[in-house]
């Protein structure tokens, strides 16, 4: 038997007093009166427990705020975009609403099934998470890969400012094999941003070619600049963490868009997300202000000033049956005579930036130049001659 049957048997059956019942049984007399009487106009109903929720909440959010936020919450997923709790009260307070805590909204999207419950993640506060104190203090840069309408691979290579988040550039390239594509595009953006102090990139070979024990294009525009390049290590995409993941934001919102037909169709898409990407859409990491807003608050760094280690290689190679060796400089190969009496020798290469000096295996020296990055063909000086004799007397001159 209930409490609430014990006591207003005792109060109507017994005949005793309210107050002495409430002292016998540790309860209130207010909640005795309120028993009784419910008893007396329900019957056994009124002994039910009942619910202890107010009837009206002043803090309540209202039917039309509830509302829009079920409304953006469609939207921003059906657009591909952010849609958690502070990008939506971004939205609202552009609205001209009083947006409600970020708590609240996720409860209403909770109560309206826009939540699936996820299994416990490894806490933010395990994390070692690294972010340079001034913008263009680091760039990172990365390719994604993508595809048009009819299945034709393209490459989109991004630039994104470490401290800020701002994305740079966006551009849409066919299969991408050489190193002008990053060049021309860093030049473009040092024009609109000024140079960074420091770039950090995986190691793709349009990025990097000291594991061809070289360097390639991008290379040497960075040490002429005298800006810092950094790499990952192999195998470990987490040092490039922020543009990895911008990857999965940008094709979350391009998978929401018609398939792009052409290049160019692709190329509008990245500038009109980009521009809501860094002038919009707040940003978690930056305690929801926009990645636009995080690079202007701050003066930006600047590269160093200070000269770059020199390039010094050394190589082992024979000169060809036409008297000339081949040498890559800054991504792109040449061609640097040594004379046809020299064919097949064996040579050592030793380059310092653009001085090279080619010697046999003795010691002696073939040749020393400085090469000339304009050209493919780096000749020997030496005049042609119609006979023979001459040649080979002129060919001997220049090359020993």
């Amino acid at each position: 038997m209930s409490l609430a049957r014990v006591v207003v048997t005792a109060v109507l059956v017994e005949g005793r007093p309210k107050a002495e019942v409430a002292r016998d049984y540790h309860v209130s007399r207010r909640w005795v009166q309120t028993l009784v009487a419910r008893y007396l106009n329900e019957g056994e109903a009124g002994l039910n427990p009942r619910s202890r929720r107010p009837h009206t909440s002043p803090t309540r959010i209202d039917d039309h705020t509830e509302t829009r936020i079920v409304e953006l919450r469609k939207q921003l997923l059906d657009a591909g975009l952010d849609a958690g709790a502070h990008t939506i009260a971004a939205h609202l307070a552009r609205n001209g609403l009083i947006p409600p805590s970020t708590s609240a909204i996720w409860r209403i999207l909770s109560r309206r099934g826009f939540v699936t419950p996820q299994p416990r993640k490894r806490p933010k506060s395990s994390y070692t998470r690294f972010a340079a104190d001034q913008p263009n203090e680091t760039w990172q840069t990365d390719f994604t890969h993508w595809q048009l309408a009819d299945a034709t691979p393209v490459e989109i290579l991004n630039f994104l400012d470490d401290h800020s988040r701002l994305l740079l550039g966006a551009r849409a390239h066919h299969t991408v094999t050489g190193g002008p594509a990053v060049t021309t595009m860093f030049t473009d953006l040092i024009t609109e941003y000024g140079p960074p102090a420091s770039v950090l990139s995986d190691n793709g070979a349009v990025f990097t070619g000291r594991y061809r024990h070289g360097r390639n294009a991008f290379q040497t525009q960075l040490r002429d600049l005298s800006i810092t390049q950094k790499n990952s290590r192999p195998y470990h995409p987490q040092t490039c963490g922020k543009i990895e993941r911008f990857h999965q934001t940008l094709k979350k919102r391009l998978n929401k868009l018609p398939p792009a037909t052409t290049l160019a169709d692709l190329q509008q898409q990245l500038d009109e997300f980009r521009d809501y990407y860094n002038n919009q859409r707040p940003h978690r990491a930056l305690n929801r202000a926009t990645p636009t807003t995080a690079y202007t608050a701050r003066p930006k760094a600047t590269p160093t000033g200070s000269p770059l280690a020199h390039h010094y290689r050394l190589r082992t190679d024979h000169v060809d049956n036409l008297g000339k060796l081949t040498l890559r400089h800054a991504g792109k190969l040449h061609h640097i005579g040594i004379g046809i009496t020299h064919a097949g020798t064996p040579v050592r290469i030793l380059v310092h930036d653009l001085h090279i000096r080619v010697i046999t295996t003795d010691g002696e020296l073939l040749r020393e130049l400085t090469l000339d990055p304009t050209r493919d063909y780096q000749p020997t000086g030496a005049r042609k001659s119609r006979t023979p004799q001459a040649k080979e007397t002129t060919q001997g001159a220049y090359d020993v």
